[in-house]
């Protein structure tokens, strides 16, 4: 399939034609909390507006498995070997178009954590990952390196339910999933753009359990009160662009 040719549903024309790489992610769980904005501020850089929705900014968990990475000119050889990952995000805006904004990446491959790390401008963490299926269920837990005494560390299991569906525009499903670019910054407050084009998710609704979630240690703010939404979706291919520094 050729993903340059299904370009109708993006909210914004294709960046270019000079995509970098092309990524394989299945098996996805989507984990979304509501948040007041006023938590999430002093995580994210000043200069990138938080997009709320009904008045809340939304802090997400996401795992999936990343089934390839493909260089452009080499469609069928992988950088890599499939491994999971686990992802902490949330929503935000510069000048007026909407991306994603990491909060941190944990992975347990070694060309994640040391190339992509340095070259997206992103969080990456080390971590051992154990990622399952027993029949339908998916079973995954994560404990990141480096930190002996309560270790950050996200332990669950998600089984989908429902048929496949596709979110309509306006709705939460499609907010909370529907993101072609991410931002990024260093440590001298420079921002980070990277572009992303998929096809929409194929979406189902999930029947998803949490054991333990040290994931959000950073924010003071109790989660534990607050009912998750969950998706799941079989995954999508998905086309890279190089990142651009779009503010000094």
């Amino acid at each position: 399939m050729n993903l340059m040719n299904k370009i109708n549903h993006r909210p914004w024309p294709l960046h270019s034609k000079k995509w970098i790489m092309r990524q394989t992610w299945n098996n996805l769980l989507f984990v979304h909390w509501p948040i007041p904005i006023e938590a999430l501020r002093p995580h994210i850089p000043p200069s990138l507006k938080i997009d709320t929705f009904d008045g809340y900014a939304w802090l997400g968990v996401v795992v999936f498995v990343m089934d390839g990475i493909y260089p452009r000119g080499l469609p069928s050889v992988s950088l890599v070997s499939k491994f999971s990952e686990i992802n902490v995000r949330t929503y935000v805006q510069y000048e007026g178009k909407p991306g994603v904004y990491f909060i941190s990446l944990d992975v347990e491959d070694w060309a994640s954590y040391t190339i992509a790390k340095k070259w997206f401008r992103l969080p990456y963490y080390s971590a051992q990952i154990s990622f399952q299926k027993e029949g339908q269920t998916f079973h995954c837990q994560s404990i990141r390196k480096g930190k002996t005494n309560n270790p950050i560390t996200f332990n669950s299991k998600y089984v989908p339910l429902s048929e496949i569906y596709f979110a309509k525009k306006e709705t939460l499903d499609y907010w909370l999933t529907e993101r072609y670019c991410f931002y990024s910054s260093d440590n001298r407050s420079n921002i980070y753009c990277s572009e992303i084009h998929h096809l929409p998710w194929p979406l189902q609704k999930v029947e998803a359990e949490i054991y333990m979630n040290t994931l959000f240690f950073p924010f003071q703010f109790d989660f534990t009160e607050i009912k998750p939404i969950y998706h799941f979706s079989k995954g999508v291919d998905s086309l890279i662009w190089n990142i651009k520094k779009i503010q000094l």
